[in-house]
């Protein structure tokens, strides 16, 4: 914990890892691979240290990792909180409205941004067979244009 009461980077890190220890991303691979490249991506493009705690943890709800009860209670900073559950897609919902809530969220496009941008590296979509890779390439283009993401 840091000297405001709050849990540090590291702190965010390693619960993430934890949560996400068992999972494996579409290819295979660790999904904590994912996380890290996302927050290193979120650093890269100058994002706050509340928005790199946030993409440590920005599918640990959507995934099942951790409960929407335990991040509202977490030693967390309210943004990082609200970034979290901006860019957490729910069950059935249109992405014009799941991009609406990102953009009305301070802080939270540039998570989604970085990412958006691990999720379509092509050495990441390579692993994959050409009907999920085309899929998941078509998904997330629709989101960059609906966010006003440009291609990295």
């Amino acid at each position: 914990m840091g000297e405001d009461g709050l849990m540090s980077l590291g702190d965010v890190e390693r619960i993430a890892r934890r949560a996400h220890a068992d999972q494996v991303d579409k290819a295979g691979r660790p999904y904590a691979e994912h996380l890290a490249a996302v927050a290193d991506g979120v650093q890269a493009r100058g994002g706050s240290s509340e928005q790199v705690a946030a993409a440590w943890l920005h599918d640990a709800v959507e995934d099942g990792a951790v409960s929407e009860e335990w991040l509202r209670g977490a030693a967390l900073s309210h943004r990082t909180k609200e970034i979290v559950l901006a860019v957490t897609k729910r069950a059935g919902e249109a992405a014009e409205d799941y991009a609406a809530r990102i953009l009305a969220t301070p802080g939270a496009a540039l998570v989604k941004e970085a990412d958006l941008a691990h999720n379509s590296d092509p050495a990441r979509l390579a692993a994959l067979d050409a009907a999920t890779r085309e899929r998941l390439a078509r998904k997330y283009a629709r989101m960059r244009a609906l966010l006003g993401v440009p291609a990295d």
